[in-house]
């Protein structure tokens, strides 16, 4: 346990998060993803959801915030326009961690094609379908040339 770290995440993931450099990107996908076949990097969060994973993780993380869209989430269907509930959660998380951050919707083709170039992606065992995200990394910037 360490303080002020979510016990979500486990030493492998925090060794990845940590390794990753600006502007790599790191997927969540659920259950059903096929995250073991298109992963260049596989962390196993077996036994949780994808929600409070995400949150955890945006909970150390910076998003990118040099590029125009940095949160991107699968679609029904591969339809971009239509949302399912795990779609509005995974919104209000990242609303609530990374303010001003819109998440994208991609169709599927697009989604799979940015999964597979993923710095890593994270299985969950979220059982909901089309409960995928990629966070693309932000920096930290110094205390002198914080962003206000």
């Amino acid at each position: 346990m360490l303080i002020g770290i979510p016990s979500l995440l486990g030493p492998e993931l925090l060794a990845t998060l940590r390794a990753m450099g600006h502007g790599d990107e790191i997927a969540l996908v659920d259950g059903n993803y096929p995250a073991e076949e298109q992963a260049n990097r596989l962390i196993r969060a077996d036994g949780l959801h994808l929600i409070p994973v995400l949150d955890a993780i945006l909970s150390v993380l910076p998003v990118d915030d040099f590029v125009p869209e940095a949160l991107f989430r699968a679609s029904v269907k591969g339809d971009p326009s239509v949302a399912d509930p795990v779609h509005h959660e995974i919104e209000t998380i990242c609303t609530r961690r990374a303010p001003g951050r819109k998440v994208v919707a991609l169709a599927g083709a697009d989604f799979y094609a940015r999964v597979r170039s993923a710095y890593a992606i994270v299985g969950t065992s979220e059982p909901r379908l089309y409960a995928n995200i990629i966070i693309r990394k932000g920096v930290i910037y110094p205390p002198e040339n914080k962003k206000s």
